[in-house]
């Protein structure tokens, strides 16, 4: 039986972003501002290099719901994000899933999740707090 999601529960995953990722994203949003894949362009930015689209961090968030915690079955209800810094193409993010609360409800429970990315140097690229209902719950 699956352990009941409790408060102060904390879970944490790790993903590299790699250009592949960055083109298929762009590919399957239609995203294809130039920052994201033309090293020429990105080069004049204040970036001086190509960087990842913000809303990759958000989809490994999400991943990171259904396949870590709560798990199989979430479901999504809100997301508030802020994007802190960039995330540079190869970063290795390290997410932090970390449940600050729940909320009964007659028909299921609400986790309201805080949700946050590091980059390599231990820097918050993203944070931000997930509602969801969890599975089984």
């Amino acid at each position: 039986m699956k352990k009941r999601l409790e408060a102060g529960q904390v879970c944490t995953f790790q993903k590299k972003v790699s250009d592949e990722d960055v083109r298929k994203f762009a590919e399957v949003t239609g995203d294809k501002n130039p920052l994201h894949l033309d090293d020429g362009f990105a080069s004049t930015t204040m970036f001086k290099e190509r960087i990842a689209h913000g809303m990759i961090g958000a989809g490994i968030i999400s991943g990171g719901l259904a396949m870590h915690m709560p798990g199989l079955g979430t479901t999504y209800l809100e997301q508030d994000l802020k994007f802190m810094r960039p995330v540079r193409i190869g970063d290795v993010l390290t997410v932090e899933l970390k449940v600050l609360e729940i909320l009964p409800k007659t028909k299921f429970d609400i986790a309201k999740i805080r949700t946050t990315c590091m980059n390599e140097q231990g820097e918050i690229v993203i944070s931000g707090t997930a509602t969801v209902i969890p599975p089984g719950m």
